[in-house]
């Protein structure tokens, strides 16, 4: 029987390899075991990781809640994977808590000399040497992900399976707290304009005045944009649980979709499991996790409705995808956090055209890009072509890598 079983199993291989042969113009068939006993990786070797912490001056300042005062600056980190073939690859993360000196001290050495194709062995080393600092981890690994997607010629959403859509709904993250503004006039004149440009869905920055102030805010902007167009509040920890509530209500009276961190992120979200619990609209949270295992502790508590990875803070892309098919198994939505430049919005296109739709049925609510639009050059400038929303999608990129070509010279007229 074993050796009938075999002969069956050989004839098999030769007719599939003969066919195989035919279709590729009269190649020579040999069996199986002869054609690709391993796997052979090409040769590729990583020969430096450089930083470029990038500063920018706002021609006005501008903030959320919390901002005291406004911000007058924009800062960035980018990271350049370099390589002995040429190959570059570029990431983009939050300069704060050390980041750089973690990726130039400590964990840039450390994939010198290394293939950037063996990404589960470089992924478990970035890990392993960092005592968590997912900021660092976020960068490289979108890095060594357009290195390799441009080495295998591929984008990286093929990288992970191939992508589910060739493009993506996308929300403007906007209405902030300007200088010299107030918001009951500036909040409707930027959602009419936003709207005009294509933008089908909305977010604002609440939480700087009072509830009954600012409700009437969100009222006017209602009242600006329609019916049809959706409305997201993002608090940015400015409330406590009963002022969260209590706004919460005038946004749910007003029809919007979400309302985002209005309480504060520490300790562990605090507070949040019982806002969760009486808050009349859908409770989004989580842009702060720095691995799939803080994200599991929150989904577990059932913390939020919505959680919102940032692949630059939570670790990567593949991270953030992780996050998202958790937080699937628990009934909770995934719409990732993106508040950056060129780089990370061209990282965060690629993890969504990832995500599966929260449900089989016509999908109503497909997750979104958050497309940030104050004023930040590297959005920009520091590529030769900005990914654009058009009828409010953005079109997933179909070149190797990111699908984006960064401006060195760019790059540098910023960098300090």
């Amino acid at each position: 029987m074993t050796n009938q079983i075999s002969n069956r199993r050989e004839l098999l291989q030769s007719g599939a390899l003969l066919a195989a042969g035919g279709l590729l113009g009269g190649v020579a068939p040999v069996r199986a075991a002869e054609a690709a006993p391993g796997f052979d990786v090409p040769p590729i070797k990583i020969t430096a990781v450089k930083t470029y912490l990038l500063r920018h001056t706002l021609q006005r300042a501008f903030g959320v809640s919390v901002s005291v005062p406004l911000d007058k600056t924009r800062s960035a980190l980018l990271v350049k994977i370099e390589t002995d073939t040429g190959l570059v690859g570029w990431g983009e993360t939050a300069p704060v808590n050390g980041t750089q000196g973690a990726i130039d001290d400590q964990l840039g050495p450390r994939l010198i000399g290394k293939n950037p194709l063996m990404h589960r062995q470089l992924w478990r080393a970035l890990w392993g040497a960092n005592f968590g600092d997912a900021l660092a981890v976020g960068a490289l690994d979108i890095a060594l992900n357009d290195l390799r997607g441009k080495a295998l010629n591929l984008p990286v959403s093929a990288l992970f399976g191939g992508r589910l859509r060739d493009r993506v709904p996308v929300y403007a993250s906007a209405m902030n707290y300007v200088a010299g503004q107030e918001p009951e006039t500036q909040y409707p004149r930027e959602a009419e304009a936003l709207v005009k440009q294509g933008f089908r869905a909305l977010k604002m920055r609440l939480g700087r005045y009072s509830v009954a102030r600012e409700a009437q805010v969100a009222a006017a902007v209602r009242q600006a944009v329609g019916a049809d167009v959706k409305l997201m509040a993002d608090g940015n920890a400015a409330y406590t649980l009963t002022s969260a509530l209590r706004m919460g209500e005038k946004l749910n009276d007003l029809g919007f979709e979400y309302f985002e961190e209005p309480l504060p992120q520490s300790p562990k979200y605090a507070g949040y499991d019982e806002l969760r619990q009486k808050l009349p609209l859908a409770l989004a949270a989580g842009e702060a996790v720095d691995s799939r295992g803080s994200a599991k502790q929150l989904i577990d508590r059932r913390v939020m409705d919505i959680i919102q990875p940032d692949v630059s803070l939570c670790g990567g892309i593949g991270e953030a995808l992780f996050i998202s098919e958790l937080a699937a198994l628990s009934g909770i939505r995934t719409i990732p956090h993106c508040w950056g430049g060129a780089i990370l919005i061209a990282a965060t296109v690629h993890l969504l055209s990832l995500m599966p739709d929260p449900h089989w049925g016509f999908p109503t609510d497909t997750p979104m890009l958050e497309l940030d639009q104050s004023e930040n050059p590297w959005r920009t400038e520091i590529v030769a072509q900005p990914l654009e929303q058009r009828e409010g999608f953005v079109a997933v990129p179909t070149g190797a890598g990111l699908g984006i070509e960064v401006d060195e010279a760019a790059v540098e007229r910023y960098a300090v």
